[in-house]
Parts: C-alpha cells; sequence; structure tokens
C-alpha cells in the first residue's frame, strides 16, 4: 500500500495532463501539434514551477519507463500487413534511401558537430521514421535519459511545424500528383499529426495515401531498434543474448501486428488500442518532460539541433529526388 502511495500522484498527474493536453488540441491545434509534444511541453513548463515536485517523482518515473513501451505495444493494432504490402510496392525504395539518408547521415553529422551517439541516434530515428514513436521506442534500448528524449522531440517537432507549412506550397509549384505528393509527405514528415495535416492540406487522396505510407514506415522501427540494441549492449561489453538484442516489446509489437493482419483483433477493437496507444503515449512523455534535467538540457547547446535541421532537410530533398529518378511525381 505504501508502495501504491508513493506511485499514484505521479501517475494521477500524467494521465490528468495527457487528458488536459488532448483537449487543448481537440481546439482546433491538431494541425499543428500533436498531443504528446504538448504534453512534453507541459512537462518541461511544470518542471520550472516552485512547487514540491518530490512526490510525483516515483509515479513518473515509472510512467516515462512502462508506458512508453506499452504504447509502443498497443501501436502494433495500427497496423495489417497487407497494407504494408500494398504501399511498399510503390514506397519501399524511396524509404530505403530515406532511412538511409537518416541514419548515416546522421552518424556522419553527429561525428563532425560532436554529439552524444544517444542523442544522435535519438534525433535520426525521430527524422527518418516517425519523429516521437521512433524516438519513444529507441529510448529504453539505448537507455537514453530524459533530456536527450526531450531534446530529440523537440527539434523534429519544430521542423514539423515548418513543413506543414512549406510542403504544400512546394507541392502545388512543383506541381506534383496526388499520390506523389502523398508519397514524399509519408516519407519526409516525421510526426503523424503533421504528415495527416501537410496531405489533407494537398488533397484527401494526398491524405489518405501519405498516412499509409507514415505507418507503413514505422514499421521500420524494428529492425532500428534491433540493430541499436546490438550496438549498445556490444559497446557496454554486455552478453550478446538474443534477450537483450531483441526487446521484449518490440516482440509483442510484432505479436500486435500479427493478430490485427489475421483478424483476431478487428477493426473496431483496433481503432480502441490505437487511441488507448496514443493516450499513454502522451501520458509517458508528459512524465519525460517532467523528469528532464533543464540544466543538461541548456548545456547539449545548439549542435543537437543544428544536426536535425540540416538532417530533416537531407532526408525532404532525397526523397524528393528518388521519387523524380522513379517517375512518381
Amino acid at each position: 500500500m505504501h508502495k501504491v502511495r508513493g506511485i499514484l500522484p505521479g501517475v494521477v498527474l500524467a494521465a490528468l495532463m495527457a487528458g488536459f493536453s488532448q483537449i487543448i488540441i481537440n481546439l482546433g491545434l491538431n494541425q499543428w501539434i500533436g498531443a504528446s509534444v504538448l504534453a512534453l511541453f507541459l512537462g518541461l513548463f511544470l518542471n520550472t514551477l516552485s512547487f514540491e515536485k518530490q512526490r510525483f517523482i516515483e509515479g513518473t518515473e515509472l510512467t516515462r519507463k512502462y508506458l512508453l513501451r506499452l504504447a509502443i505495444i498497443l501501436m502494433g493494432a495500427t497496423f495489417q500487413i497487407k497494407q504494408v504490402v500494398e504501399v511498399g510496392k510503390i514506397s519501399i525504395l524511396v524509404m530505403f534511401f530515406t532511412l538511409l539518408t537518416a541514419f548515416l547521415g546522421g552518424h556522419i553529422l553527429g561525428k563532425v558537430l560532436k554529439i552524444d551517439w544517444k542523442l544522435t541516434a535519438l534525433i535520426s530515428s525521430g527524422t527518418g521514421v516517425c519523429g516521437g514513436s521512433a524516438i519513444a521506442a529507441l529510448a529504453p534500448t539505448i537507455e537514453a535519459k530524459s533530456d536527450q528524449i526531450s531534446y530529440a522531440m523537440s527539434v523534429t517537432f519544430l521542423f514539423d511545424v515548418a513543413m506543414v507549412i512549406l510542403f504544400p506550397l512546394v507541392g502545388h509549384i512543383l506541381n506534383m500528383s496526388d499520390i506523389g505528393f502523398g508519397l514524399w509527405t509519408g516519407t519526409a514528415i516525421n510526426d503523424t499529426s503533421s504528415v495527416v495535416a501537410a496531405g489533407y492540406a494537398y488533397s484527401n487522396i494526398a491524405g489518405d495515401y501519405a498516412l499509409i505510407v507514415k505507418l507503413t514506415r514505422t514499421l521500420s522501427i524494428i529492425p532500428i531498434v534491433i540493430i541499436y540494441g546490438y550496438i549498445y549492449q556490444k559497446n557496454h561489453q554486455n552478453k550478446l543474448g538474443i534477450k537483450q538484442i531483441f526487446p521484449w516489446f518490440i516482440v509483442c509489437f510484432l505479436g500486435m501486428v500479427l493478430l490485427r493482419s489475421v483478424g483476431i483483433i478487428p477493426n473496431s477493437l483496433g481503432i480502441l488500442l490505437s487511441k488507448i496507444s496514443k493516450f499513454l503515449m502522451t501520458m509517458a512523455l508528459f512524465s519525460v518532460g517532467f523528469n528532464t534535467d533543464l540544466k543538461s538540457l541548456r548545456k547539449l547547446g545548439y549542435r543537437p539541433m543544428m544536426h536535425g535541421v540540416i538532417l530533416s532537410i537531407l532526408v525532404v530533398i532525397v526523397s524528393l529526388l528518388v521519387q523524380m529518378m522513379l517517375g512518381q511525381m
């Protein structure tokens, strides 16, 4: 009972802030920012206020650590393998080059700018895969700190806000087809809310296609988490067993994808689990912000921001160039 009393205040605070974030987003901000990112910033803001924070630390630490994993698992109910196969026929080559740019380019930029490899990995995964979801999936695997997670989230969010405005304008200037624009948006913009906003600003067809491409792109979380799990364990000279290299929550994620694909999880339940996943993610990211050491965040400086901006621009350009070569515009 004492343990529950220690945890409860932080969990309740995270749940309340997640609900508050969703309410604010539903008032009309959903075209600019997702509830999870808003919750992250709310956590950072509360961190700056003078009140007794210690009673909330244990619960928010538990929320940060475990709800990120649970949210990723439930996200698997969003996917059906047949959708991935259909979209993959057109988008797989574009995704390959954007992911290669994000991770190889991110590694090189990280070395040049002398950025900690964990922060480099988080920014690269957020840029290459799917923004906050990828950062959230990778963070526990490499044991990233709260300040590193917060910084990586902030970098990808700021870029996405700019792209929601610029992408439709550039698409019309280039006279892109609906499918071409959807493919470009789905492979080059990070967060799902930003992909949806930019895609549907162009056309309904572009929005639908961009969202499917984005969800397909999200599946690359699986090999990325496994690879980084291997690198992390090897760097720490740990015994490289399958349990260490292949995190259990990714196995559960794959199980959810399989259950959704064969129809054991019906569409109505899949939609419900997706909503629960987003709420848990929002709770977890509030807790990340609330537990971030702001002094450490300031010490990270401007170089990670440069890293994220340069890398994002490279991914946007590469996605466009590959489509031009494939004649998909």
